[in-house]
């Protein structure tokens, strides 16, 4: 047999196979049920809600198209700015000092030497995961003026009773108390995930150098971790002005509506069966609470 013969063919090119149609289409058969799903729960409700904001409809019969007029209703109507600025009150009650605490206690949960670490977290978590219903018909038994537990331990110091929920100067501080308490644990959380992607070796550094602890904190903490901070702040927003269940249990809006928040007015249009205004309100309540998402956003930006 000759030398030539066991040489291999020479290679003219190399040829790649074309993908096969059904490897092609693979990909946008994965997401067509989230697709679909999302068109059919998300996208097709709201483009019907915006149709259904400039109608006057109660659930029955036709629609009658009123163009403009649910929103020049509203943005006139005296109920819907004291709703905004209800839950305005409420947001400044609720979401700087909770942030705050919420950090504190985050960054001492992150503290690798504490006892029971791991207890505490679980602990600080229970409140979020307990049902909203039973805490509020906690809250309304604790803070009722006659027969609650607070009004009881202010009178054995000498103490006269407070109309918690019965009074409009102490309504909204119950209230944000029982939201910081039911929420606090989630931010917590979320702000703990946030630290431990924080590189030990800073704080080594720094300690080496003399910074205080509070120090570490405003200096190497809360610049690393602004971009949780400002995820926080705008999860915490939208909750505050989505806020229902709390006012509707424990005060109904009352007293004198200084506890009807944003979330409640805009149940009461559903009640009351007028959707179409209620379609308008839900979309006011979107771009103001946009807007605030933006502003936060800009305010707590970070450079990379």
């Amino acid at each position: 047999m000759s030398a030539s013969a066991t040489l291999p063919a020479p290679v003219r090119g190399r040829v790649t196979a074309r993908p096969r149609p059904a490897r092609r289409l693979a990909p946008y058969l994965f997401v067509a049920p989230f697709v679909a799903l999302f068109c059919a729960f998300g996208v097709y409700p709201m483009l019907f809600t915006l149709r259904l904001s400039f109608t006057d409809w109660h659930g029955s019969g036709g629609a009658r198209w009123v163009g403009w007029g649910n929103y020049t209703y509203l943005l006139g109507n005296e109920m819907f700015w004291g709703s905004l600025g209800n839950s305005a009150v409420l947001w400044l009650l609720i979401v700087p000092a909770q942030t705050v605490l919420a950090l504190l206690v985050a960054v001492l949960l992150n503290n690798a030497r504490i006892r029971l670490r791991s207890f505490y977290r679980v602990a600080f978590l229970v409140p979020f995961v307990t049902p909203l219903v039973a805490v509020a018909q906690i809250w309304v038994v604790v803070f009722d003026q006659d027969y609650g537990a607070v009004n009881g331990l202010l009178n054995a110091v000498g103490l006269p009773d407070v109309g918690w929920l019965t009074t409009s100067a102490w309504a909204k501080p119950t209230l944000a108390l029982l939201f910081a308490w039911k929420t606090t644990g989630f931010v917590v959380v979320i702000l703990l995930s946030g630290l431990q992607a924080i590189d030990a070796s800073l704080y080594e550094a720094a300690a080496l150098d003399g910074a205080s602890p509070a120090r570490r904190l405003l200096s190497i903490t809360v610049p690393l971790i602004r971009r949780t901070l400002t995820f926080v702040v705008v999860m915490q927003t939208l909750a505050v002005f989505q806020m229902f269940a709390e006012p509707f249990v424990v005060t109904d809006g009352g007293p004198y509506n200084s506890t009807t928040t944003a979330g409640l007015y805009l149940y009461e249009h559903i009640n009351r069966a007028d959707l179409g205004t209620g379609a308008a309100n839900s979309f006011l309540l979107v771009l103001v609470v946009t807007a605030l998402s933006l502003v936060f956003v800009r305010l707590l930006r970070t450079e990379d």
